[in-house]
């Protein structure tokens, strides 16, 4: 569905950003035209905080301004994202429907005076939010400045009010059938939990201490589901006022937390549209745009998606917001593209002069556009518009990481032994090691019925497993993939129930050829010494080799590194087997980082999942992969392909022609000259190639 929004865009690549004319005057409006044209903005996503003036009373709806505004863009060339304003309920509707607001986990009802203040499940929100999609489709259905349409914004907001619990129980009833279900499947038989009624079921609110896993688990399960009811409702509304035309989707946030299976959004939207923004500085915002935009491509099955926001100058890093340095603007905007985005867009236009966002960074900032950043949006804008010809390719990965919504809820409830190693964390270092590599990854859903297209497949955390599930992976391994699987794995079920008998799930046991037989978490500091020299941290196991008689059948793995101290002393730390065509690793702790590096270095190697340049090309001093390499390939079935590298070193990088065979320069408009490319500091090339 990209492709129709490329149409529209005159086959060009998005470049632009959330625009909110609604905060200017006409003489602010008329410079804006000026510097859209000068940064080749493209398109420009109105709209998505503006119920207040949509509908300034109920049912009341006021259009005129909004016309007038699409008018002009339109007239400008500048295409339109046409946003639903759901995300931020105005004054009057917090008066009338005060039952609407969102209420804490600790009982306590929000007000009016910021966004997301509302709750997904109260009837009357959702009655106002369809009511307004559709009046909004209606009126502007062929508007030919609509290139797209924008359903809410950041779904997020979680509630636990009267509202939601009565939407919960509709929700188990379907899920569970039964009340006797709902109790087996939670072990309601512990601390006198169990249910007689439908109507005891409550959301997991603040309580005395441990509140109930299974019941937890599946009130994140609701939630993302009830989030994905209220996008298609909206979206249904569009469609029938507006029809088929227009793709229509939503901006997901990567954030640090998980509220939303991204999964389920990414098969019901018409393209994966996200919103990133790095959380640490330097060559670490690099690994996380690629982190997300692996993961914004591998929601949407692999086809291209969209860069919805981004900051110009924005690194979150918890306590405060640090600035980008000059020349990551562009570097983050292709690493976003070389990886399957068509387009990048920001937010936002103009940065705002009030209001909780006033420090947000945008494309024209408070200095106005004799400034670095506007300097900078203007040069990327440039370099956004010559490559045209990307659009529509795609993004080949022969490694995966499994990444399941599901094992991330059931890892985060409360219990553990240990609060590491942590779900993200760990999902996160088996990315950024592979990226380190130079390797091309795809995220794939543990469910995944086709992971065979992978040579390689990496388990960091995967907590939470199916007995389904784990036999899919065991046919991955028979079948002649290499698999590893990480500490703390399959370890419970799909009810959060415990695995007897030994972990991981037996079809799994089977495939790796051993047997946990018990956790044994690291004291914080604490490091396990190794056989081979390498140490682990955070976690450690009692691993056995092969199964137990009478158990599940298989061979035994083999030892790869064991344990040298303590009651572990001996035993496995790091086992290999052959099973079947395949062959499956497990680790029992957390490797440090050198070892870590080794391991899946090896494992590519052997599984023949190669980098795009090789390692003395990629590496320039230092820890990190120096130069970026990623590579789109033409859709039609073509040969040719589009070489994306990004500099994140200081220094001028000489690619040889025995790593850079020749090629044409989108960005620079030259020809790669016969003795090799010389890409600058902190510079970046696209580079198309033949065969």
């Amino acid at each position: 569905m990209t492709a129709r929004l490329v149409r529209h865009l005159g086959g060009r690549l998005a470049f632009g950003g959330d625009y909110n004319p609604e905060q200017w005057d006409e003489a602010v409006w008329r410079e804006d035209d000026e510097l859209m044209r000068r940064a080749r903005v493209n398109l420009a996503t109105v709209g998505v905080f503006s119920w207040a003036l949509l509908e300034p009373a109920e049912g009341h709806y006021a259009f005129g301004w909004l016309d007038a505004q699409l008018d002009r863009l339109h007239a400008q060339g500048v295409a339109v994202d046409l946003a639903t304003p759901t995300a931020s309920p105005p004054p009057w509707f917090t008066l009338a429907h005060p039952d609407a607001m969102p209420v804490t986990a600790d009982g306590v009802r929000l007000t009016h005076g910021s966004r997301d203040t509302y709750c997904l499940a109260a009837p009357a929100y959702r009655r106002a939010a369809r009511a307004l999609a559709a009046a909004l489709a209606e009126r502007y259905a062929g508007h030919p400045a609509v290139a797209m349409w924008h359903v809410h914004n950041e779904y997020a907001t979680v509630c636990w009010c009267d509202h939601a619990a009565a939407a919960f129980r509709r929700w188990l009833r379907a899920r569970h059938g039964t009340l006797d279900a709902v109790n087996a499947a939670w072990g309601t038989a512990f601390w006198s939990q169990r249910y007689a009624t439908w109507e005891e079921i409550q959301p997991p609110r603040a309580t005395q201490w441990h509140r109930n896993p299974g019941l937890t688990l599946d009130y994140r399960r609701f939630w993302s589901d009830e989030a994905l009811a209220a996008y298609r409702e909206q979206r249904d509304a569009i469609r029938a006022a507006a029809g088929p035309e227009r793709p229509i989707t939503t901006n997901l946030m990567l954030p640090g937390y998980q509220t939303l299976d991204l999964w389920a959004f990414g098969r019901e939207v018409d393209f994966v549209g996200v919103d990133h923004y790095p959380d640490t500085p330097g060559t670490g915002a690099a690994a996380d745009t690629a982190f997300g935009a692996d993961r914004a491509r591998s929601f949407g099955g692999g086809k291209p998606w969209l860069l919805v926001e981004q900051g110009t100058s924005t690194v979150y890093t918890g306590d405060r917001t640090l600035p980008k340095e000059p020349g990551e603007m562009l570097r983050h905007t292709l690493g976003h593209i070389a990886r399957g985005s068509e387009g990048a867009l920001f937010f936002q236009w103009r940065q705002s002069k009030a209001g909780a966002e006033l420090w947000h960074s945008a494309m024209v900032p408070h200095a106005g556009p004799d400034s670095r950043i506007f300097r900078e949006v203007a040069a990327t804008g440039a370099a956004v518009a010559r490559l045209a010809e990307v659009a529509g390719s795609r993004v080949h990965a022969g490694a995966a990481v499994l990444h399941d919504a599901d094992a991330w809820w059931a890892k985060d409830t409360q219990g553990r032994p240990s609060p590491e190693p942590d779900y993200l964390g760990t999902l996160r270092r088996a990315h950024r090691t592979l990226w380190e590599a130079g390797v091309t990854t795809d995220f794939a859903h543990p469910r995944d019925p086709d992971l065979s297209r992978y040579a390689l497949v990496v388990a960091p955390a995967l907590y939470l497993l199916s007995d389904e599930t784990a036999e899919s992976l065991r046919r991955y391994v028979e079948a002649g993939g290499t698999l590893l699987v990480q500490c703390f794995s399959g370890v419970v079920d799909e009810h959060h129930q415990a695995r007897l008998g030994g972990y991981p799930a037996a079809p799994l046991r089977e495939a790796l050829g051993i047997r946990v037989e018990e956790l044994r978490p690291l004291a914080a500091g604490a490091r396990a010494r190794l056989s081979d020299g390498s140490t682990g941290t955070a976690w450690s196991e009692s691993v056995r080799l092969g199964v137990p008689a009478g158990g599940d059948g298989g061979s035994a793995a083999e030892t790869v590194a064991a344990y040298t101290e303590g009651m572990l002393a001996g035993q496995p730390a790091v086992t290999r087997h052959a099973h079947g065509a395949g062959t499956a690793w497990y680790v029992s702790t957390q490797l440090d980082d050198d070892a870590y590096r080794a391991l899946l270095g090896r494992l590519t190697d052997e599984a023949g999942v190669r980098p795009e340049l090789a390692p003395q090309a990629r590496t320039v001093g230092g820890d990190g992969p120096g130069v970026e390499a990623v590579r789109r390939r033409a859709a039609d079935g073509t040969a040719r392909s589009w070489l994306f590298l990004l500099n994140h070193t200081a220094e001028p990088v000489h690619l040889p022609p025995s790593a850079l065979p020749g090629g044409h320069d989108l960005l620079t408009g030259h020809d790669v000259p016969p003795d090799g490319l010389i890409l600058p500091a902190g510079g970046a090339a696209v580079i198309r190639q033949e065969g």
